[in-house]
């Protein structure tokens, strides 16, 4: 009863805003890593889950970060207009970043001393951090916010940002977290999950960055020197949600594969 409770107070406080990737992204990057993971890291997942006094599942606990927004400067990763990327792991325009989270938490999860009340809380921000990781926005520009001052018309409405945090996510993967999660699965070969979690955060980083400057996301246009904010507004169409779905469905995929991975590493005995 008291969770019911709480859900229903969540529901009407968030019902009149935007889903901060939005909720739904969150949920099937951490739908994908439980399922992932071996049973050995969903059993510990489980029970550190059973002590939430809000949350039941692991893929619902991972929007826990956004509502409200906590550690608000570690959601994104923000660059230097003329930058080609990172080039080292440390944050590259403030003290921290979304890569010194993954790490701080990683290190909490996997600590012997670490409180189960921490090492809860660091379950949450890891399963969070790694889907804005792959957020293409969220390794983006601070002038801008990430696309949140450049609006968008056409088959999403807005802005740029919340067109990828959401609007874009639902129509690569649909409503139904656990549909989209089994469909994703089901596409993952043993040889892209090797490929994926050979690499370390910095380079999902990299690779983050490169979609949001690709010509295609009309998120800047690139000149000889940096990459500048586009002229207008950006028309999101059929042509620009197809070429979309398929870099939104492989970054989801990718997110949840690298989180099973550091889950199975921090919870291993």
């Amino acid at each position: 009863m008291r969770r019911a409770a709480l859900a229903i107070v969540a529901l009407l406080a968030f019902s009149g805003s935007a889903w901060s990737w939005g909720d739904h992204g969150h949920k099937v990057v951490c739908e994908i890593a439980f399922r992932l993971a071996t049973p050995d890291t969903r059993a510990r997942i489980r029970r550190l889950i059973q002590n939430d006094p809000q949350f039941d599942f692991f893929s619902d606990a991972c929007t826990w970060p956004d509502h409200p927004r906590r550690r608000a400067s570690e959601h994104f990763i923000n660059l230097s207009r003329n930058a080609q990327g990172l080039t080292s792991d440390a944050c590259p325009l403030a003290p921290k970043c979304t890569l010194s989270a993954i790490e701080n938490d990683v290190a909490v999860l996997s600590s012997t001393a670490a409180r189960p009340v921490d090492k809860l809380a660091a379950l949450k921000f890891l399963g969070h951090w790694v889907g804005d990781l792959h957020q293409p926005l969220h390794v983006s520009f601070g002038d801008d916010r990430g696309g949140n001052e450049i609006g968008v018309h056409g088959e999403c409405h807005g802005k740029l940002h919340a067109a990828w945090d959401t609007c874009l996510v639902l129509k690569a993967v649909g409503e139904d977290v656990s549909e989209a999660a089994s469909s994703l699965i089901e596409a993952i070969t043993p040889a892209l999950s090797e490929q994926w979690t050979v690499t370390k955060p910095r380079e999902w980083a990299n690779e983050t960055f490169a979609i949001a400057k690709a010509s295609g996301t009309h998120y800047c246009v690139q000149t000889a020197v940096s990459c500048d904010l586009p002229p207008g507004s950006v028309t999101v169409d059929a042509a620009y949600v197809a070429a979309s779905t398929p870099v939104i469905r492989e970054q989801l995929q990718k997110a949840g594969v690298r989180l099973a991975h550091l889950l199975d590493e921090a919870l291993s005995p």
